[in-house]
């Protein structure tokens, strides 16, 4: 399975709870708290602030209805200025402020959410489809980042100016202060409309991106073997299903949205009304005057821009609540249990009773055992299907078997932590990566201790000296995207050199020869013979002059080992290793 639109909801990676989201970001921004309570506080200046100019406006209406001379009303004037430049400078401190309590606790969100993914079993990436894992490291993060920038801060200042609004209603007369709040009824009612219909929105939304995340990944990655099939039009077909799919599901939530700022809308309208008809009452009345009236109007109206802000962001809000509950559902899944414990010196490879299932029901190994003893060569032969690959990726770590054990010496593979594994146990497969960067940055990730010396040790090992030396630059060449193209021999080869700097006990070549092609093939099989001389390794073969080449021989059918022995013996037994070695010497 290959994408999450192929899969069914609930092999998806986890989605948190409301209330685990919630404790997770507090954890994250509690570290800063300094600069939270910066933030804050400059908030709420900000908003005190905003109130101001308000306020004067009343005062001027007042001291000109009383005959007040020009100074009265150049004094307001000039506490207005000064109050918008305090606001305004408020304002920036205090984005300021909340962009240095959250970016960090962004990034560090970021940083555990690729960890525990690196780290899940292959099958459950694969069950959940690539997809789900690059939309939650990708569109998710985005639109947290996105929120981080503009709708926090708008969230945040508009909720402070809703409070000072408020509260400046009541400081001029508690009647118009309750008239201000006869519109709240109207705003919960919208409100208690909108959020239990937009929330499921919204999770759908994520997780439909998700899909076409997936779909468009599997398309790019397989686009040689579909136009190969002529299968490209299924894959632009998906494309396009989980694309619609989506859209569909993102214009409903704009029909949801402009519904409820229509509700929103009519709360306003008779809020407003009852503020002047408060305001009208108490200056008939004589309790108050013309200008609180103003004041009062003026507040409420105040009152729109930031409503309207929070509604504004509120989508935003609601989307990068849904995108961080799918990041901590994964940052949240619980590490695997660790054995640190060394394998000690001499230690041998040992599987038994090794089960394995990628779907319930339907096992690709039955009940092998396996000893690998130290120095030993391996070969494991078979049909495709027989389970060669799933065995190579048991033995060297990289998959948790159903049941069984594996150990070296006294080292459980399947519980350890990985980077203990990869200590001891290096795997080659098929597929090789080539990482941007120079030949130098692809060798140091297996040694970041190493010499120039140790590098052209290693590559001279696996025969690759002659071609890196013709490179423009040599070690300091930039391979991979945007850099010298390697074939895949040269690929192979710099995999094969990263194995000798990191010196393991254990080797796994899963097919690491395949790729080279006819031409290719011999030198890559020798660099393979010199990587793995002195050491114990698994040789998953691609080609049987491997086989031939081992101390042992494995021969896999239906998920379980029917013949063990040396190639000679094998062949004299007349098994199914003969037929094979038949067909290929002929």
């Amino acid at each position: 399975m290959t994408s999450t639109s192929s899969g069914a909801a609930d092999q998806l990676l986890p989605i948190a709870s409301a209330r685990a989201t919630t404790a997770l970001a507090w954890r994250l921004v509690a570290a800063r708290r300094s600069s939270l309570a910066l933030t804050v506080a400059s908030f709420l200046a900000s908003g005190l602030a905003g109130v101001v100019p308000v306020w004067m406006i009343g005062h001027v209406v007042d001291a000109v209805r009383d005959g007040a001379g020009a100074g009265e009303v150049r004094k307001a004037v000039l506490v207005m200025v000064v109050a918008a430049l305090a606001g305004g400078a408020l304002t920036a401190l205090s984005s300021a402020a909340l962009a240095h309590s959250v970016a960090p606790a962004l990034a560090v969100l970021r940083e555990d959410v690729l960890d525990r993914a690196l780290h899940l079993e292959t099958e459950r990436i694969e069950a959940a489809g690539v997809g789900d894992v690059v939309s939650r490291v990708g569109d998710d993060v985005r639109a947290l980042t996105t929120s981080l920038d503009e709708a926090i801060p708008l969230l945040i200042g508009s909720a402070s100016a809703i409070l000072f609004t408020a509260g400046g209603l009541f400081a001029l007369d508690w009647r118009l202060g309750v008239a201000g709040l006869g519109a709240a009824p109207c705003y919960v009612w919208a409100l208690r409309w909108y959020l239990p219909r937009s929330a499921p929105f919204y999770r759908r939304e994520r997780t439909a991106e998700g899909a076409r995340a997936g779909a468009l990944v599997t398309g790019v990655l397989g686009a040689p073997t579909l136009r190969a099939f002529g299968r490209q039009g299924d894959a632009l077909r998906e494309i396009d299903r989980t694309s619609r799919h989506a859209v569909e599901i993102a214009v409903s939530v704009f029909r949801l949205y402009t519904r409820f700022g229509s509700r929103m809308n009519s709360s306003e309208l008779v809020g407003l009304m009852l503020v002047l008809t408060a305001g009208f009452l108490v200056v008939r009345s004589g309790i108050g005057s013309v200008g609180e009236a103003t004041t009062a109007a003026l507040l409420f109206h105040r009152l729109f821009n930031p409503i309207g802000a929070l509604l504004f962001v509120f989508d935003s809000v609601q989307s990068s609540g849904a995108a961080l509950a799918r990041l901590a559902g994964v940052a949240l899944i619980p590490a695997q249990r660790q054995d640190a414990r060394q394998p000690g010196p001499g230690a041998a490879l040992r599987l038994h009773g090794v089960h394995h299932a990628y779907e319930p029901g339907h096992e690709v190994l039955t009940g092998v055992d396996l000893v690998l003893a130290p120095g030993e060569r391996v070969a494991i032969v078979g049909a495709t299907g027989a389970g060669k690959t799933t065995l190579g990726g048991i033995a060297a770590g990289t998959i948790v078997p159903s049941s069984g054990t594996v150990r070296l010496g006294g080292l459980d593979l399947t519980t350890a932590h990985e980077s203990v594994v990869r200590r001891h146990v290096a795997l080659v497969s098929q597929e090789v990566h080539v990482f941007a960067g120079t030949v130098r940055d692809n060798l140091l990730l297996a040694d970041g201790a190493a010499d120039d010396d140790d590098l052209w040790a290693a590559l001279a090992v696996t025969g690759s000296v002659p071609w890196v030396r013709a490179l423009p630059h040599g070690l300091d060449t930039r391979v991979g995207d945007l850099g010298t193209r390697l074939t895949p021999s040269q690929s192979q080869q710099v995999a094969l050199a990263r194995v000798v700097l990191l010196d393991p006990a254990v080797v796994v070549l899963d097919e690491a020869t395949a790729e080279a092609g006819s031409s290719g093939a011999r030198d890559l099989e020798q660099a393979a013979l010199a990587v793995t001389a002195g050491r114990s390794a698994i040789v998953v073969a691609h080609r049987l002059t491997q086989s031939r080449a081992a101390d042992r021989v494995l021969v896999m059918h239906g998920g379980s080992v029917v013949e063990d022995g040396s190639h000679d013996e094998l062949v004299a037994a007349g098994g199914l290793y003969a037929e094979l070695w038949a067909a290929w010497s002929a």
